[in-house]
């Protein structure tokens, strides 16, 4: 990925169409930072998971990683640390 494309990324919400207006993060609900591997900077809408789900983690789908089209992304929260999640590798 170039710079071009890190920096749309950054500040987004994963899912969200980044050229629509009126998107990004929005006031009341919960967010998770995602570190390092193709969804980096963006962030992830928790809003209302199951605490089991959340220590869980998410394979998030995602174009930019290893497998392209149809691959995911894994991210698992930060240990002392819950708004940040740590990627920890790709998965088709």
């Amino acid at each position: 990925m170039d710079s071009d494309d890190e920096q749309l990324l950054r500040g987004r919400v994963y899912g969200q169409d980044p050229a629509a207006p009126g998107q990004g993060p929005r006031p009341g609900q919960t967010y998770a930072e995602l570190v390092g591997g193709p969804l980096d900077g963006l962030l992830l809408d928790i809003t209302g998971w199951p605490r089991v789900d959340i220590a869980s983690g998410a394979a998030l789908m995602t174009e930019l990683g290893q497998f392209g089209t149809g691959g995911r992304a894994l991210y698992d929260p930060r240990p002392g640390d819950p708004g940040r999640w740590d990627w920890s590798g790709d998965a088709p």
